[in-house]
């Protein structure tokens, strides 16, 4: 029997190499997770780009609001403005509205919100929450 040795001197086989093992998980990711979560977004630029629907290269209260609403109003299956503890992941923890789900939000962008300026920039959106 004869081995074949592979040797490495200008990187073309690691490429090689490399390029099948990313085609291999990428396939093999396709299979497992489903497409929606493979559309998320990568980039704070990409966060950026989907909350400002007024297209301002700065994101507002009222868009802030309501792209991190998603999650509550797809939660809230009768849609009467409450997450019950039917609702709610695991059936666990305290009711809430969608008024005190939105004032968190608010208090979570005011603190996002370094310079005050009423707006976030793609900066204060990659920040870690303050």
């Amino acid at each position: 029997m004869q081995r074949t040795r592979i040797v490495a001197g200008n990187g073309n086989a690691r490429r090689l190499y490399n390029a099948a093992m990313h085609l291999f998980f990428s396939a093999l990711l396709l299979t497992v997770v489903p497409l929606p979560v493979l559309a998320q977004v990568a980039a704070t630029g990409d966060y950026l780009a989907r909350m400002d629907t007024d297209r301002d290269h700065r994101v507002s209260l009222a868009e802030y609001q309501a792209w991190m609403s998603y999650a509550f109003d797809g939660m809230d299956r009768n849609r009467d403005g409450v997450l019950s503890v039917e609702e709610l992941p695991g059936g666990r923890g305290k009711p809430i509205t969608r008024e005190a789900h939105l004032a968190q939000l608010a208090d979570r962008f005011r603190r996002q919100d370094v310079d005050g300026s009423g707006f976030l920039s793609e900066k204060e959106l990659a920040a870690p929450p303050r």
